[in-house]
């Protein structure tokens, strides 16, 4: 079913394009509604194009490091994914997926010459589309000064910075938090983290972080003891999916990294993403079965 998958996600995509398919909201057009159902269709992408990865690079194992038939396909095919989302103009789950797409190729044991050249490729189509794209390089421009523009560009982040510096060690108490009460934005989707570092302190935050370690931990335990190669590219590619956002998630909200308006997995409200992640959990878990009842 990897095929089929991935050609219903890449049609989702195009979908969001369609006038009384696709809608916009919170000034991007990413979404999708059908009927009394309304989704953001470059999340189950991200399942579609793993899916993809894991069966491709195990029925091609004794070909993965030519070029032609071992790695072009394999990046090529989920580039026309990461090429329709990043028209979208969401640069950081374009991102994502493109981290997820390496680390999976470059497990799988493609030659070195062949990712350096991919990821130059890379580094120069998302230099165009920064400098194309204002809104893109603004983001760029706080993140390496927020200060310069409190009250305007830079609130978001200055806000952030606010609720873990008035979190401390302990936090002020569970839901006593103030910054997600009309100063900090987005507080319930992608900055949730600072509430909870706000409200939990440094304590509830490293707590946080250490959730998504036992994920990671588990999750590359689960891909080294799996039966088979297709299984643990899977886990790993799964794994990864859900510990790589959260970083760069909790590397936006603290200022490490430019703000993306990727959500927090399993904290950050929406429906998609949830989904998304239970069902990348639930796979793992069938993997884990699978390989203790042999």
């Amino acid at each position: 079913m990897a095929y089929p998958i991935l050609i219903l996600a890449a049609l989702f995509l195009i979908f969001i394009y369609i006038p009384g398919i696709g809608f916009s909201a919170g000034g991007a057009r990413r979404w999708i509604r059908l009927g009394p159902v309304a989704f953001q269709p470059s999340e189950p992408a991200k399942l579609a194009v793993i899916f993809f990865l894991a069966y491709s690079l195990a029925a091609k194992k004794d070909l993965i490091k030519t070029f032609s038939p071992g790695f072009l396909p394999n990046v090529l095919i989920p580039g026309v994914i990461i090429g329709l989302i990043m028209f979208e103009t969401d640069l950081g789950t374009s991102l994502a997926l493109a981290s997820i797409v390496f680390l999976m190729i470059f497990a799988a044991g493609v030659r070195l010459r062949y990712l350096l050249g991919s990821l130059a490729l890379l580094g120069a189509a998302i230099w165009v589309v920064v400098h194309n794209f204002k809104y893109m390089m603004d983001r760029i421009m706080i993140f390496v000064d927020p200060w310069k523009d409190p009250e305007g560009k830079g609130f978001q982040m200055v806000q952030s910075f606010l609720a873990f510096g008035s979190g401390g060690l302990y936090g002020v108490g569970l839901g006593e938090g103030r910054q997600k009460l009309f100063f900090l934005p987005e507080a319930h989707t992608d900055f949730i983290l600072s509430v909870i570092g706000e409200e939990l302190g440094l304590i509830g935050v490293a707590g946080v972080a250490a959730f998504f370690l036992v994920i990671l931990v588990c999750g590359i335990k689960v891909a080294l003891k799996a039966k088979d190669l297709h299984g643990q590219y899977l886990a790993l590619g799964l794994t990864f999916m859900i510990v790589f956002q959260a970083a760069m998630n909790m590397g936006v909200v603290t200022g490490l990294l430019p703000p993306k308006g990727l959500p927090l997995p399993f904290i950050s409200y929406g429906g998609t993403s949830l989904m998304v992640n239970l069902i990348a959990i639930g796979i793992l878990l069938n993997i884990y079965i699978r390989e203790n009842e042999a």
